[in-house]
């Protein structure tokens, strides 16, 4: 008996870093501003990226969260926590090895987290 070829394809997994890049380019493409990501593998002891992306408004910011979210969902990055979502000013989606910020103009400019991780290298989106 012949065995059946098999013409499925598999999803690949996505690393973090693959992840969080492909999460930027959600940001992007849905107009976020300042969009960047933060590599943090050694710097601190809760996760290896940041993404940091500046919205237009909650509406804006809560539909990044949802695709981003999303997104994550259909490459198994389950989310561990989110915070912020309701007032929409500062999102944040934990996925344990990638955390991801979404902010308004203000919070963003109030709590600077590219100032905060300085030291931490910059990817390119």
């Amino acid at each position: 008996m012949a065995k059946k070829k098999t013409t499925a394809k598999k999803k690949t997994a996505l690393t973090a870093k693959k992840f969080v890049l492909e999460s930027a380019k959600i940001a992007l493409e849905r107009h976020c501003t300042d969009v960047v990501v933060l590599d943090l593998k050694g710097k601190s002891p809760a996760t290896d990226y940041f993404l940091i992306a500046t919205g237009t408004s909650n509406r804006q910011t809560r539909t990044v969260a949802d695709e981003i979210k999303d997104f994550g969902k259909q490459h198994n990055f389950r989310i561990f926590g989110r915070a912020g979502y309701e007032q929409g000013r500062w999102i944040l989606l934990d996925f344990v090895d990638v955390v991801i910020h979404i902010f308004d103009e203000e919070f963003r400019e109030y709590y600077d987290l590219e100032l905060l991780w300085g030291d931490a290298e910059k990817l390119k989106i």
